[in-house]
């Protein structure tokens, strides 16, 4: 008995030790750039701005968030440049934005006849100089939604990488 135990023990320290092991991760990309190119000096990525949900019934998400969950909800703010209404959704460390199309024209519109339920539309995340990361990621083959930086939700800079470039992930930079 005391053998088999003294086996199992050291078969479990191999195992564990195998975890520890620096492992690699792989994922699968559109560019033809190498994954282990990082960002240069000349910008950073910042904090987690916010996830944005497209949602089908405003009024109904917003009161879930407020009354059920008990967050800080903002009325709902029509962005007519972006084709949208938002209600912004604190949650301490960061913030949820729920999108509803104003309009059949509304990114949101289309996003949502193909998802009825809606569900997450983007992340956005923030950059400390977002002209030298989208040169820099031009640079990397990593392609924009749009060909120039645009005025966001909160009044800073913006711009939308593509989802093929990022993982399936539609991602928002956002000056800090």
């Amino acid at each position: 008995m005391a053998r088999a135990l003294k086996a199992a023990a050291a078969k479990s320290v191999g195992l564990f030790s195998r975890l520890h092991a620096p492992v690699r991760t792989v994922r699968a990309f559109s560019t033809s750039q190498p994954l282990d190119q990082v960002a240069g000096p000349v910008w950073n990525l910042g904090r987690l701005n916010h996830v944005a949900i497209a949602v089908p019934d405003l009024e109904k998400a917003a009161a879930f968030y407020k009354n059920i969950l008990g967050a800080q909800v903002s009325e709902a703010v029509p962005l007519l440049e972006h084709g949208v209404s938002v209600v912004f959704v604190n949650l301490g460390n960061t913030k949820m934005e729920l999108l509803h199309p104003l309009g059949s024209e509304s990114p949101i519109a289309g996003f949502l006849q193909k998802n009825k339920a809606g569900g997450m539309h983007h992340i956005c995340i923030e950059v400390d100089n977002i002209n030298a990361a989208v040169m820099d990621l031009k640079k990397k083959k990593i392609r924009s939604l749009s060909e120039e930086v645009k005025i966001g939700a909160h009044g800073k800079p913006v711009i939308f990488l593509h989802p093929k470039d990022c993982g399936g992930v539609l991602v928002e930079l956002e000056q800090a």
